[in-house]
């Protein structure tokens, strides 16, 4: 991680003409602004992250994930007319003093963290001011003059080139612009000087501005979805009403037991055993059992009483070197909710809280101490052993 200080923007406001409210309408099982989010809170670089709006329905929903700060943005910059640089210059005197901003846009939720993790690298490569997301289209491009007659801009007719053998053009997808911000100060715009490309994945060329974008950009993510639970580097579960049914048990002398189920035990094992992938359990109770099982289960990682499950999975995330986006985890309440919305991966039993439900990626059939775990455990061996 760079040790400069680098703050992310997403402008969002409220008055959406072609879709209304898409900001914060369900797409692929999440609000359109989450998977944004999601990606900048993910990066590695990025300390903070901001979302410029007009609209207190969109402020809410953004303050849903942990750790984003909300900006009421000047009316002024939330007409149709607006430019985003007028959000930018808006938005620069009140996120506090910092060496990078990345522009990143509400409508793009095919960014993912690693993306803009690969923009600082490339930057700091090319030891460039910006950086801004490409999409590669291999089209041959015309223009025409005033009495209409074509030219071509990118090839020889002559010598039309195999779609295999033709490097093509690079076009931005809007996705995010990273510049120093002395840099965005200097030139009143989003970004200036030596400029790299960081170049994503040609779906990633769809923004969403139409009902037909929604329908082609929930079709991508629905077939990302698979590809997300493959590439997990890192299983963490809640405890009661996960790992158990959320019963309690007291003996004679008053201790708290609890019941765990054989067969999730098996399938984390399964997990570390057989493919690599550590397991972690975080308990928001500090339970005599509950260490005892993490004992018993060999497990990597434990932590127990914590209040605030995000900052657990970040430092583990950082002492394996993996994001959160490679965390698959599972759990049942709303406590678990802000680790649910942040994971790279997520579940919930059957018997989940109805939020928790309306939250994951997938709702297991199995409820809570009675194999639901297992079932997660199989459905990641699955997506694994599919991508190989």
């Amino acid at each position: 991680m760079s040790a400069k200080s680098a703050f992310a923007l997403i402008p969002a406001r409220g008055g959406s003409r072609g879709i209304p409210g898409k900001n914060i309408k369900r797409i692929a099982g999440r609000p359109l602004i989450h998977w944004t989010l999601r990606a900048a809170l993910g990066c590695r670089h990025i300390q903070r992250v901001f979302v410029s709006t007009d609209d207190p329905a969109i402020a809410a929903v953004a303050r849903l994930m942990p750790g984003v700060e909300v900006l009421p943005r000047d009316p002024a910059t939330a007409t149709d007319t607006a430019s985003t640089e007028a959000v930018v210059f808006d938005a620069l005197p009140r996120i506090g003093p910092c060496d990078d901003l990345v522009l990143i846009q509400a409508t793009s939720p095919l960014l993912t963290s690693a993306d803009l993790d690969r923009g600082f690298a490339l930057r700091a490569a090319a030891d460039a001011t910006s950086c801004l997301s490409v999409v590669r289209e291999k089209r041959f491009l015309w223009s025409s003059d005033a009495g209409g007659l074509g030219s071509p801009l990118n090839y020889r007719p002559t010598a039309r080139p195999r779609r295999q053998d033709f490097a093509g053009h690079l076009v931005e997808n809007g996705a995010f612009y990273l510049s120093t911000c002395a840099a965005i100060r200097a030139s009143g715009c989003r970004i200036s000087g030596p400029t790299s490309v960081c170049e994503m994945d040609a779906d990633s060329a769809f923004e969403i501005d139409e009902p037909v974008d929604w329908v082609i950009v929930e079709g991508l993510l629905a077939r990302r979805r698979m590809g997300r639970a493959a590439g997990i580097g890192l299983l963490i579960c809640d405890v009661d009403g996960t790992l158990t049914d959320g019963s309690m048990y007291y003996g004679p002398e008053g201790e708290a037991l609890k019941s765990f189920n054989t067969r999730d035990a098996h399938g984390m094992g399964r997990l570390r055993e057989g493919f690599g992938i550590p397991t972690g359990v975080i308990s928001r109770e500090d339970s005599p059992a509950v260490r005892a099982r993490c004992r018993k289960l060999g497990l990597e990682l434990a932590a127990h009483g914590v209040q605030d499950k995000v900052a657990v999975a970040r430092a583990w995330c950082a002492k394996l070197d993996i994001g959160l986006d490679q965390i698959a985890f599972i759990g049942d309440d709303t406590n678990d909710l802000p680790l649910l919305r942040m994971a790279g991966f997520s579940a919930c039993p059957a018997d989940g809280a109805q939020e928790c439900r309306d939250a994951v990626d997938v709702v297991l059939s199995a409820s809570g101490g009675k194999g639901c775990v297992r079932e997660f455990c199989e459905f990641l061996i699955a997506a694994r052993t599919a991508s190989r």
